[in-house]
């Protein structure tokens, strides 16, 4: 069964304050594309099954906002993906019911494009792209052609990047 992977950078936060980098929320460009952004991704890939969120304030907003437009059926926020790197990413990913077709992670950059980079088959622009970082909401859309537990180093195809329609 093959599946759809979408990782998504939060879109574009306030700068840190005095509640600290885990509180920070959306600015008013963030907010205008991660609405764009739900729509956008909705044209792209349907439903998504199953969405992992990290805890921080500017990803469980980008999710909220993403969800007016776009189907998400269950959605989980994991304390873990906010300091998590690619590998750890990955092994979430890899734990995912079989019956999930498309999954989001919304999550923060360098693990985004790590992770994206980490599972893409092939060195193409795309690839060298994302090995430079992805903008806050971009997103990364990946074919996984196997099984989640089998995902690994160059096991996906990353297909596009999605921007948020202008």
């Amino acid at each position: 069964m093959s599946h759809t992977l979408v990782l998504l950078r939060h879109a574009k936060a306030e700068p840190e304050g005095e509640l600290g980098d885990a509180l920070r929320p959306l600015a008013a460009k963030g907010r205008k594309q991660a609405t764009k952004m739900g729509a956008t991704l909705g044209d792209v890939t349907g439903a998504v099954d199953v969405a992992l969120v990290s805890s921080a304030l500017r990803a469980t907003e980008t999710l909220k906002l993403v969800r007016g437009a776009l189907t998400v059926r269950d959605q989980t926020v994991v304390e873990d993906l906010y300091h998590a790197g690619p590998r750890q990413v990955l092994a979430m990913l890899q734990e995912v019911d079989e019956a999930a077709g498309t999954v989001l992670v919304v999550g923060h950059e360098p693990t985004i494009s790590g992770l994206a980079f980490l599972l893409h088959d092939t060195r193409d622009d795309l690839a060298q792209q994302v090995s430079l970082g992805v903008p806050t909401a971009t997103a990364c859309v990946l074919e996984v052609p196997g099984a989640w537990r089998d995902l690994d180093r160059s096991a996906a195809h990353l297909a596009r990047l999605v921007r948020p329609s202008h």
